[in-house]
């Protein structure tokens, strides 16, 4: 019998974002500030179909995809809110990266995760242009 036929889950399979994710939460993380030169790193345990971010901080939050990134200029801002509200980014990554602009503060992450294993994104796509 051939197995030419063998569907695996992956990327490209558009079935593994269609359905609901399985749920991730991880609450009340703190990112350091920049002048600390660390940066918090969430890994996700399998593939993404979205994630969201919400920053209970009185700091602007740098979010990226590589820890080049958030240091560099390849990040997007989460800006501090009186009346915290939930970003929420369509992406397929295995990781974020995130440093506070000022000083320390906090952050909580939900996603939806795929079945899609992390060893299919190779470096949370590192090195592509944007992401650093």
């Amino acid at each position: 019998m051939s197995n030419y036929l063998k569907l695996q889950n992956g990327l490209g399979n558009s079935a593994a974002y269609q359905v609901s994710g399985k749920p991730f939460a991880s609450g009340s993380i703190t990112v350091p500030s920049k002048a600390s030169g660390d940066t918090v790193k969430v890994e996700f345990p399998y593939v993404t179909s979205w994630f969201s971010i919400c920053n209970y901080g009185s700091h602007h939050v740098r979010l990226g995809f590589s820890e080049l990134g958030v240091t560099g200029s390849n990040y997007y801002c989460i800006h501090e809110d009186n009346h915290p509200t939930w970003n929420r980014f369509d992406l397929k990554v295995t990781e974020i990266y995130m440093i506070s602009e000022n000083s320390a503060t906090t952050v909580d992450v939900i996603a939806g995760l795929t079945s899609i294993d992390t060893d299919s994104i190779v470096n949370n796509w590192s090195g592509s242009v944007g992401v650093g």
